[in-house]
Order: C-alpha cells, then structure tokens, then sequence
C-alpha cells in the first residue's frame, strides 16, 4: 500500500515520532519561501507542512497507515497536492478528511476524494495611502459587481483581505473573495515599519532662530516647535501618529524631516549679502 506522505518527509513508516520532527524542521527551513527563491518552493513547503499535520498526530496517523494513499483518491499525496487549486488551503481539507473517523464523509465509494467546486475569487487592489495608514472604505469592481470594501486602519501591501460571501455562487453556495493589497506610494509619506517619515520645508531663518510652524498631517494639524540652530535632515518626533500595528494595536510615530530652503542670494539686498560675505564663516 502506497504511503506517500512518508516519502515527503523523507522517513519510513516506522520512523520515531522524534525523528519525523526532525526530518520536519530540517525540510521546512530548506524549502522556506523566505529562504529558498525557486518556482517550486512554495508548493513543497505547504505540502511538507500538510504532511507533518498528519504524521505528527497520534489519532491521523493511525488512520493513514490504515489506508495509505488510497485517501487522496489512488493518487501520491504530491499529486493529490497539486491537484487543489491555489484559494484551497490543503491543511484544512486534510483536517476535514481526518476528522470524519474511518467513514471518511467526503470519499467516493471506491475510495476518491470528491473535491467541491472552488468558488473563491482572487483579485488585486491597488488603495490610497492614507485609507491603508487610517483605514476607510475602497470601491473596487469584482465580477462585474461595484463593492465598496472596508479597509482595516495599518494594512500594507502584500496583506489579503478576504471579503466572505463575495465569489462565485453554485447551488446556493457563495465563495469568498480574497485582494491582494498594493498600497500607492505617497508624495508626501515614506512608511518605516510602523513609522511615518514626511519632509518638511523651513527657511533659513527658522532654522537659524527657531520658531513653532503649523503643519498638516494625515490626522490634523499640529504645531511643531523647531529649535534654533536646526540642521538640514535633523528629525522630529511627534508620539504615535505613525501606523498601526495590526497585530499589537500599537500605533508607531510620525518623523519631521526638515529641509532647510536657501534664498536665492540675487533675492537679498546688497548691504545683506555684502555682510553675508564679511561675516560668514568661509570654512566648516
């Protein structure tokens, strides 16, 4: 009887519960999407994950070594694997198959698995700046329905938003859509993890002598205080008005960058810039 998902990990059928996680972990930091670049890292990852899920539970295992690969319906698990389509997640389709005990609800009478329909859309989405670092709604077109999406405050690209009900329909059944989330870059703001960066504008004289300015942020308006003797580049913090963190609820900070402007020197009265020429320092 074939057994596959032992051949995926790279063990026997009488391999120590021990050793199965250690082929495990050897094979999942190999084939990491984070580590490994080429084409098929990705797809041997989730199958070495989905085939751990079952060898390294008790009560699965059982059950596999019962009937071997005839639960993928007569195929090897690395075909039963790459037979699912991209939205299906092959880790809960292998929890489904294992949780319906030795009558596998699910399985065709000659053993197969009889796989639903996908009903799932997967689209991408391109939202402002400002809805991904304050959150809001963003209309998008999706199978040729106008739906205005509600985007959750800190989002970033790369991020899936799934929004339930909204895929395909088949027999009174309604699929899920999942966006893919670019966030536009802004003329104004840089993200740097959970802070914001903008650069600020100052004249010379402000940065010789210091002086509280009005700034607008994407929050509201602020008065910021800059001190005497400013430097071009020198930074501001203004406290947890950055991004938020959408696993800790953290809010980061916002950065002032300043940019100091000169005048133009034909812009200057002569008595200045002949001053200017006496006075200035010429070397640092």
């Amino acid at each position: 009887m074939a057994k596959s998902l032992y051949e995926t990990l790279g063990v026997s059928e009488n391999t120590s519960e021990s050793e199965i996680k250690k082929a495990y972990r050897k094979l999942a930091r190999k084939y990491h999407p984070d580590i490994c670049k080429e084409a098929d890292c990705e797809e041997k990852f989730k199958e070495i994950n989905a085939a751990y899920e079952i060898l390294s539970d008790k009560k699965k295992k059982e059950q596999y070594d019962m009937y071997g690969d005839s639960m993928f319906g007569g195929q090897n698990f690395h075909d039963f694997s790459r037979s699912q389509s991209g939205n299906v997640d092959l880790d809960e389709i292998l929890r489904q198959m294992f949780s319906s005990g030795g009558g596998f609800g699910g399985f065709g009478g000659a053993g197969g698995f009889h796989q639903e329909p996908n009903l799932d859309i997967e689209s991408k989405v391109t939202i402002p700046f400002n809805v991904a670092i304050l959150g809001g709604t963003h209309s998008v077109s999706v199978n040729g329905e106008r739906l205005d999406i509600k985007i959750p405050i800190g989002v970033k690209t790369g991020e899936k938003l799934r929004v339930r009900g909204k895929g395909h329909t088949q027999n009174g059944r309604f699929g899920d859509l999942f966006l893919k989330i670019t966030v536009a870059p802004s003329p104004d703001y840089e993200r740097e993890g959970d802070d914001l960066v903008k650069t600020i504008d100052i004249s010379l004289y402000v940065a010789f002598f210091g002086d509280k300015i009005a700034l607008q942020t994407l929050d509201k308006e602020i008065k910021l205080k800059i001190p005497q003797n400013t430097k071009n580049g020198q930074r501001f913090r203004v406290k947890e008005m950055g991004a938020v963190n959408r696993k800790t609820k953290q809010r980061g900070d916002l950065y002032l960058k300043a940019n100091i402007i000169n005048p133009k020197v034909e812009d200057l009265s002569n008595d200045l810039v002949e001053l200017m020429k006496e006075k200035l320092p010429k070397r640092i």
